[in-house]
């Protein structure tokens, strides 16, 4: 083994650096040199014996023995250039012309070195070059040919060998060639096998990249069909791949992004750009052992980047792409939460500036008033007032503070509850009596109004539990809407039913109702409704957000159902025995801003048909 690795160390040392990396190169130079080499050296050897047994040689010796040093050259040609192909078609040709010389001296194409000429393209074999391996085998017939040509028209030297001697240099020369050719099977063998094992080696890498890859990659003709796909794709849709070849992926692909995942596809196999494209995936989604979805994310977001596949790599005429795909349904998420983070953001700058335009006014107003009425008291000498108009001044001050007072009441309800301070008080509590209560404090308004109000509670409404104060709220800012938004002449009915073991309110009124976009964000703080029609009364937009926290607090529901200048009803349905809501609960009955994509989640406000 020492002196084979020796020998091995010795050749690589003559190898062209183009091949030390290269290890079927390699190995392919080294076949190519050693035998040259040792060839050479046998002749070197053997000439002296020549010369001792033979004497001086003929001018045909010396041309002998020099044609059989010329494989030195050869290889110190490969071993300086590295063109390994430039190399072998040399060899051919010098092995040719040496057979040739030897053929043509000792009797033409019966000589027993015309048949080394069959072992000329099977030595140009081992170049595994197409062009080699012709060259050589039409030099080996152009050297039949001479010698048949030669030995027809008697141009040959006249052969004195005998019959034996020539029998036994025949059986000698294909002895010789047989075992010549043995020799380059053999080494063809080896270097088959070396080529498989870097295969293998190769295979081996590959299969461990792809096994250990989190992306997909994948092999693509232009219309979209999938030629081979990697095995990450199993841990990335949870099905084999085998089901994905052909149109299995393209079949998961979401309908909505087919037209861009095959457009990507088509551009790429065009020779374009690396093209770049985001879609939705369908994935198997697991299933646990009672056979319920472990879980409810069927679609998955990829990125897939493509490119045209370089005709080196692909047999077909037709262009292919490959592609890699990988998993953003993380990023795309993160995304999506940045939006709804950033609507939620220019919602609530909206809400800032609605609550500042509309304070701006509930407060101005009332302190104008304040301010002028008592300016005017203060100067009644002047002004020459008598007790008549006093009171009257009086009375409006007094109700310009009332007004004052119910939007600051109300501002810091809404606060309150947003913030989840907002604690009820619940108590047994008789709800028809809370109910013609409230309607009776608004009644004067609604005759003052010329509305008619109208109260309908059956007498056997049973005690309920809940929070009175609150209850109070409710009902006092439903019929206090619905008394503002009636024109005059018309009616709101208050009625209160018992349904199951829940207490429903209603409160219908026959007034300007709200248009269809502007129920999606009834309840919001500070909105108030009016796009579609114009806006002729003075709030805050707090009073139906109050109403709707104080009702998701009590475990209910609100719905409203309306239509432009037909009438709203307004349906509160409490529990008679409810579990009251911790009050953290109350944020997300109050915050659709939080939800902005979807205001129609909302589950207190439903759309009427």
């Amino acid at each position: 083994m020492t002196v084979l690795s020796t020998i091995r160390d010795c050749l690589d040392a003559l190898l062209h650096p183009s091949a030390q990396h290269d290890v079927l190169m390699r190995a392919r130079h080294r076949a190519f040199i050693a035998p040259r080499l040792l060839g050479s050296l046998t002749a070197f050897a053997a000439f002296p014996v020549y010369l001792a047994m033979h004497g001086a040689p003929t001018l045909l010796g010396v041309a002998a023995f020099a044609w059989l040093i010329a494989p030195i050259v050869l290889s110190w040609f490969l071993s300086r250039t590295g063109r390994y192909e430039e190399a072998c078609f040399l060899s051919s040709l010098v092995f040719a012309g040496l057979i040739m010389m030897l053929a043509s001296s000792t009797g033409g194409i019966g000589s027993f070195a015309a048949i080394w000429l069959v072992v000329v393209p099977v030595e140009a074999a081992l170049s595994a070059s197409r062009r080699v391996v012709a060259f050589a085998s039409a030099v080996a017939l152009i050297c039949v040919s001479l010698l048949i040509a030669l030995g027809h028209f008697q141009l040959l030297p006249v052969d004195d060998v005998d019959l034996d001697t020539r029998a036994i240099l025949t059986a000698f020369g294909v002895a010789a060639a047989t075992l010549y050719a043995a020799g380059l099977a053999f080494g063809t063998e080896l270097l088959a096998r070396t080529s498989a094992s870097l295969l293998y080696v190769e295979e081996d890498r590959y299969r461990l990249l792809a096994h250990n890859m989190s992306d997909v990659i994948s092999r693509h003709q232009r219309n979209g069909a999938v030629r081979f796909i990697s095995p990450a794709v199993e841990a990335l849709l949870g099905t084999p791949a085998s089901r994905l070849l052909g149109y299995g992926l393209f079949d998961r692909v979401h309908v909505a992004d087919r037209p861009a995942y095959l457009t990507a596809l088509s551009d790429a196999a065009r020779g374009g750009e690396v093209q770049s494209v985001e879609f939705r995936l369908k994935r198997d989604v697991s299933r646990g052992r009672d056979g319920t979805q472990a879980g409810q994310v069927n679609f998955i977001w990829v990125e897939m980047r493509c490119r045209p596949l370089e005709t080196v790599f692909s047999k077909s005429s037709e262009a292919e792409v490959v592609a890699v795909m990988r998993d953003v349904t993380e990023r795309k998420n993160q995304e999506h939460a940045l939006d709804l983070a950033r609507s939620a953001a220019e919602q609530a700058d909206a809400s800032k500036t609605r609550f500042l335009a509309t304070m701006s006014h509930e407060l101005r107003t009332p302190l104008n008033a304040i301010i002028g009425f008592s300016e005017m008291i203060m100067q009644e000498d002047a002004l020459m007032l008598d007790a008549a108009r006093r009171k009257e001044y009086a009375q409006l001050i007094n109700d310009s503070g009332q007004h004052l007072l119910s939007v600051v009441n109300g501002i810091l309800d809404i606060s309150k509850m947003e913030s989840g301070n907002f604690e009820l008080m619940p108590e047994p509590f008789a709800p028809r009596e809370a109910l013609i209560n409230c309607c009776n404090l608004l009644a004067l308004k609604a005759r003052e109004s010329g509305i008619d109000l109208v109260t309908r509670a059956a007498e056997d409404l049973p005690i309920m539990i809940g929070d009175p104060r609150a209850f109070k709220q409710i009902v006092l800012n439903l019929v206090s809407n619905a008394v503002k938004f009636t024109e005059r002449g018309g009616t709101v009915t208050v009625s209160a039913i018992i349904e199951g073991a829940r207490l429903v309110v209603r409160i219908a009124d026959t007034g300007v109702g709200i248009a269809a976009d502007d129920l999606k964000r009834i309840g919001n703080p500070f909105f108030q409704a009016g796009k579609t029609y114009q806006r002729r009364h003075e709030g805050t937009g707090l009073g139906l957000s109050i109403v709707k926290s104080l009702v998701a607090m009590h475990g209910g529901d609100m719905t409203v159902q309306s239509k432009v200048d037909e009438g709203t009803t307004v349906t509160v349905a409490l529990p008679l025995t409810p579990q009251i809501a911790q009050p953290s609960s109350n944020i997300t009955t109050l915050a659709p801003p939080s939800r902005p994509a979807v205001p129609e989640q909302a589950p207190q406000v439903k759309k009427s048909a």
